[in-house]
């Protein structure tokens, strides 16, 4: 059986001078979220609808925990300004779906954008470690008040930013260092090819795909040209804190969408045998082992293994 203490004085006025000061430091308490038009509400509705397919009033008002008449009037002003459209849902008939305008989708933009750099600006006033500290201490604090510690929103993709490059490296690194061994050497090479599609990068023939969740970067894809006839799929990659929501799969099928929409004949890609995992999705995508060869690298004797898809 689990007790409950009565929260004393001094921890309830803790609380809410957290509150008073958090609200200070990210301006909710400004006429307009971020210098725009919006309210913190009308924002949040707008942020639901960008990363969520299918969503109706009723769910936003559950899942917002707003009072649905509220949301209705909020709504019906959206849809006065263009920002919003509803469709009849294919399940029932009685329940129509909202979705983002392009003119909703291009006012959320800026908003989203806008979060993005405050938050980023926040940080930027701590070192590293202070701001590793600053994170977990609210995702302690997002587990202890949140019904539930899993984000409803699985993940969003959406192409390359400024400071991704950086993490991705950093983030590759350290993993195949923790999961398989390998020494900075990789590290090198991830810098290396990224460097490269960076200074070379060419918008008609090559592509990249970031999945992001919950404002993190938990996973990226690239395509770059090898000529012609042939696209290059190179640094798959999926945190462990989001795999088993199928990004890899995800991230593997836009290449080979985009490969052959650019009219490409095949899609290659090197690794190593002991990625299974990514192995297993390639394969499962249709890649056919060309060829392997042993040689040591990253500080481990590897089977580096070429794998090709004909499309």
């Amino acid at each position: 059986m689990t007790i409950h203490h009565q929260p004393g004085r001094e921890r309830i006025d803790a609380v809410r001078s957290f509150n008073r000061f958090y609200t200070r430091q990210i301006g909710l308490l400004d006429e307009g979220l971020l210098k725009s038009a919006f309210s913190l509400t009308e924002a949040r509705v707008l942020y639901e609808l960008a990363h969520r397919d299918g969503l109706t009033a009723t769910d936003l008002a559950r899942d917002l925990g707003l009072d649905p008449g509220y949301l209705s009037r909020l709504l019906k002003k959206f849809e006065e300004r263009g920002l919003v459209e509803r469709a009849t849902t294919q399940a029932d008939a009685r329940r129509s779906s909202i979705t983002l305008t392009p003119a909703g989708k291009a006012a959320f933009a800026p908003l989203n954008q806008g979060s993005h750099d405050q938050v980023a600006a926040l940080l930027d006033r701590l070192p590293a470690p202070e701001q590793d500290r600053l994170v977990e201490a609210m995702r302690t604090v997002q587990l202890l008040l949140g019904e539930s510690a899993e984000p409803r929103v699985p993940y969003m993709l959406r192409p390359l930013q400024v400071g991704d490059i950086g993490w991705i490296i950093h983030r590759q690194g350290l993993l195949y260092a923790q999961e398989y061994g390998w020494d900075e050497t990789y590290e090198a090479l991830v810098a290396e090819i990224l460097g490269a599609f960076v200074k070379s990068f060419d918008a008609k023939w090559e592509r990249s795909w970031i999945a992001e969740r919950e404002g993190e970067v938990v996973g990226s894809v690239f395509v770059v040209r090898q000529s012609d006839a042939v696209a290059k799929l190179r640094l798959l990659y999926v945190e462990p804190s989001a795999r088993g929501l199928g990004i890899g799969k995800r991230l593997v099928e836009e290449c080979i969408g985009f490969a052959r929409a650019k009219g490409y004949k095949t899609l290659t890609l090197w690794t190593n045998d002991v990625l299974t995992s990514a192995r297993r999705i390639y394969e499962a995508a249709g890649f056919k082992l060309a060829d392997q060869e042993r040689h040591h690298a990253f500080g481990k004797d590897l089977v580096g293994q070429n794998w090709n898809l004909e499309l």
